[in-house]
C-alpha cells in the first residue's frame, strides 16, 4: 500500500475532545433533563432601591495545544508528533519525523504561493484507485494496522499529490533534439565593472578581446568567452541561461546578474535545433538534482522556524 512515514498525517476529530468541551459549557451530550430547585430569596425594596452592581463571571482562558514547531507562523502541535512518531514505530527517528513534518509545511506553503493546487476529485481518485488496486476489505485491514483513519488517508495522499506536483514544475524527461543556441560570456565580479565593458561593447569594441582581458571565467576567456552549443537546463546558472535563450544570433545583452558567479554581458552566436548529447544530458539531470536540492535549502533558509522539542 503506497503511504510515505514522511507525510505529515492530520489527525480527524475525537469525539473525547467533543464530550469534554460539552461537558466545559455546562451540555452533556445525551443528558435528559432534571428539575432544579431554585431557593426563594425575600427582598423588601427601599426608597431608593439599591441593588450590588452586577458580578462578572469569569471565562476560562483557552489554553494553547503543545506545540512541537511553528513554521512562519503555522502550527506543528506536539500530538501530531507524537502520533506519527508511533505509527512509525522506529523506522525512522523522532527528529527525522519533525524534519519531514516541517518540510511537508514548508512545500505547502510554497505550493500556496505558487498557485499549486490539488483539487478533492482529484485526491478522491486516487484514493479510489488504492482502495480498488487492494480490495475494501484489504484496504480497511491496513488502515487497522497503521492506526489511520480514512481521513487521514485522504490527507496523505492530498499532500502526496502536492508534492509530486511541485516536482513536476521542473522537466524530468527530456526529449533526444532540443533547440541550442551558441553563446559567449564575459563574467565579472560587479555591476560597475560589467557596465563598463558593456559601455565599450556598445562602441564598437571586440568581444574576443574583452573576455581575454576581463574575465573571471578561467574555462572560457582564452577562447574568447565561448559556451559552445548547449541546450536548456545545462547551466549551472539559470539567469545566464534564461538570458541567451531571449536573444537573437548577433546580439548582446545587457548586465545580467546570477547569484552563483556574478556579472555577466552575453552573445548569441547562432540557434539550432540539434540533439542532446549523452554528456550534455546527464549534465543537465545532475543540474536539476543540483536544483532541487538548493530550492529545498532556500525554503528552509527563507523560513522562521521554531522548535519547542527535541525528540
Amino acid at each position: 500500500m503506497r503511504i510515505s512515514k514522511r507525510l505529515l498525517l492530520l489527525p480527524s476529530g475525537s469525539i473525547i475532545a467533543w464530550l469534554v468541551l460539552s461537558l466545559l459549557i455546562g451540555c452533556s451530550p445525551k443528558a435528559e433533563p432534571t428539575s432544579t430547585l431554585v431557593p426563594t430569596i425575600a427582598f423588601t425594596p427601599t426608597t431608593p432601591a439599591t441593588l450590588p452592581p452586577p458580578t462578572e463571571t469569569p471565562q476560562p482562558t483557552p489554553t494553547e495545544e503543545p506545540l512541537a514547531a511553528r513554521v512562519n507562523g503555522e502550527s506543528i502541535l506536539l500530538a501530531d508528533l507524537e502520533r506519527e512518531v508511533a505509527r512509525a514505530s522506529g523506522a525512522l527517528t523522532g527528529q527525522e519525523i519533525l524534519d519531514a513534518m516541517i518540510e511537508m509545511v514548508l512545500l505547502e506553503q510554497a505550493a500556496a504561493s505558487a498557485g499549486v493546487t490539488v483539487t478533492d476529485a482529484e485526491v478522491d481518485a486516487l484514493v479510489q484507485q488504492d482502495i480498488e488496486s487492494q480490495g475494501r476489505d484489504a484496504f480497511e485491514a491496513w488502515l487497522a494496522s497503521n492506526d489511520m483513519t480514512e481521513e487521514e488517508y485522504r490527507e496523505a495522499s492530498r499532500q502526496e499529490l502536492l508534492a509530486r506536483r511541485v516536482q513536476e514544475q521542473i522537466p524530468q524527461e527530456l526529449p533526444a533534439t532540443a533547440e541550442h543556441v551558441h553563446a559567449r560570456h564575459i563574467l565579472v565580479a560587479t555591476q560597475q565593472d560589467a557596465e563598463a565593458i558593456l559601455a565599450q561593447l556598445q562602441g564598437g569594441a571586440d568581444f574576443d578581446t574583452l573576455a581575454q582581458t576581463f574575465s573571471l571565467d578561467v574555462t572560457t576567456k582564452n577562447r574568447g568567452g565561448d559556451l559552445g552549443f548547449f541546450p536548456r537546463g545545462l547551466l549551472l546558472a539559470p539567469e545566464l541561461e534564461e538570458a541567451a535563450f531571449t536573444l537573437a544570433p548577433g546580439q548582446i545583452s545587457n548586465v545580467v546578474h546570477s547569484e552563483l558567479l556574478g556579472y555577466h554581458i552575453v552573445q548569441v552566436l547562432e540557434r539550432e535545433d540539434r540533439p542532446i548529447s549523452e554528456t550534455d544530458l546527464e549534465m543537465i539531470k545532475a543540474n536539476q538534482r543540483e536544483f532541487i536540492r538548493r530550492w529545498r535549502e532556500q525554503l528552509w533558509a527563507d523560513a522562521t522556524i521554531e522548535r519547542f522539542v527535541e525528540p
